[in-house]
């Protein structure tokens, strides 16, 4: 995912370059809002805006009734100093998804991105398909089956079966063990990365055992697990 950060405080830009970089996001950065628009404009993937709001030449409420009025729909994070709730109704009423004031701590900044992105991609849903074809396995969705393409059964936890359908379902795309979680748990991730870790390798194993060493569910190390279509 693409995430563009605009600010013209350089410091800030860089912390949440490192911050986005090590959670496995893509980050341009822009230090302006003139900047900000045309690397909009020019760029159809970018997933979020961490935006700034007293910038030079276009501040940051200008950028988003810009964007909003140009119907691009990306969503924004707004950053400010200004902390009153006048300030803060201002910036959600221009367009804004959420607010944050500064100074921030780095991390309140990566959980309101994660749940912006969250909640982006849930609209995005498409409708589950009951049968999925991935490499060498058959899933079924409503029968919770899994086998191999010659007809050997595979026999799943409910959680690793969750995690498998996941991941089928939306292949070629990385899931952190935060966004496992929440998704096969269905509950926000309260535990430690190694729980779902420890599932995944149960999963691995099972699958590499019927399969003769295939290896479906893939690492992708410092950001999470998917599978290749």
């Amino acid at each position: 995912m693409r995430i563009l950060v605009v600010d013209d405080d350089r410091e800030i830009v860089e912390l949440l370059n490192i911050y986005l970089r090590n959670e496995g996001y893509d980050v341009l950065k822009a230090y302006n809002g003139q900047q900000a628009l045309s690397y909009i404009r020019a760029e159809a993937d970018i997933q979020l805006i961490i935006l700034d709001v007293m910038m030079p030449k276009t501040d940051g409420l200008s950028v988003v009734e810009q964007l909003r009025k140009g119907n691009y729909d990306v969503p924004v994070l707004m950053l400010s100093a200004k902390s009153s709730d006048n300030d803060k109704i201002q910036g959600l009423m221009s367009g804004a998804d959420d607010y944050v004031t500064k100074p921030f701590n780095p991390l309140e900044v990566m959980a309101r991105v994660k749940s912006i992105l969250r909640r982006q991609h849930k609209y995005l849903e498409v409708v589950e398909p009951d049968v999925v074809e991935v490499g060498p396995l058959i899933i079924k969705k409503d029968s919770h089956e899994v086998t191999t393409i010659t007809g050997k059964s595979i026999q799943l936890t409910a959680l690793e079966f969750g995690i498998l359908y996941l991941l089928a379902t939306h292949p070629n795309r990385v899931f952190s063990a935060e966004e496992i979680f929440e998704a096969v748990w269905n509950q926000e991730s309260i535990v430690s990365a190694k729980t779902v870790m420890v599932h995944v390798s149960h999963l691995r194993n099972k699958i590499e055992a019927a399969t003769g060493g295939e290896k479906v569910v893939q690492t992708v190390w410092g950001v999470g697990y998917k599978i290749e279509s």
